[in-house]
């Protein structure tokens, strides 16, 4: 596994979307992240206490290069890196992830160019999961955001973990989805720690 820990435990990166703090996904995210092993290191954040400036793309302009990242940016990128597992928790808007993630992962394409970060080496053979709730009956509602964290693990070279959906409207809702509660226990016990 390619991380910056020296030791062989799974570090979970939980990184919460959602604009509302303990709603549906975030519920759902805990009660799977109850599951993991006891020795596995975990931590959350919230991206709306971390926001990120507009991302811009200066590829082809001036220097094309991009600053080393600070304040939240810093942040982010060093629990990034450290993970070797990133759970993105994001509540299902307008068929994609939260504005929150997406300006999480733009940033992603800046990093990759940050002299001296070597994100994507670095990225290579982490695993990407899902959790999300959405208010639709039908889960094939999710397939777009499902779709684009899928690819962005593809990019990368990273292992794709899976998705735990679950059933919310309101808030508290997702407590009576007993079938995705069922699921978290063992979400991320489908895949073991992977072999460098």
């Amino acid at each position: 596994m390619n991380s910056s820990d020296a030791d062989d435990r799974r570090s979970f990166l939980f990184l919460l979307g959602s604009t509302r703090a303990g709603g549906n996904t975030e519920t759902l995210a805990r009660h799977a992240a109850a599951g993991l092993p006891a020795d596995a290191r975990v931590r959350w954040l919230r991206l709306a206490d971390l926001p990120l400036p507009a991302f811009e793309d200066v590829r082809h302009s001036g220097s094309g290069r991009y600053p080393e990242p600070v304040g939240n940016g810093r942040v982010l990128l060093d629990a990034t890196l450290a993970a070797t597992d990133l759970v993105i928790a994001s509540p299902l808007y307008w068929y994609t992830v939260s504005a929150d993630v997406k300006a999480y992962l733009d940033h992603w394409a800046g990093w990759m160019r940050v002299p001296g970060v070597d994100f994507r080496a670095r990225m290579r053979d982490k695993r990407l999961w899902a959790v999300s709730t959405i208010s639709d009956e039908d889960p094939t509602t999710a397939d777009p955001m499902l779709g684009t964290l899928r690819l962005t693990a593809d990019y990368l070279g990273m292992h794709w973990g899976g998705a735990l959906l679950g059933y919310g409207n309101r808030p508290g809702d997702v407590l009576a989805d007993t079938a995705a509660l069922a699921r978290a226990e063992t979400f991320f016990a489908r895949h073991p720690a992977l072999v460098a």
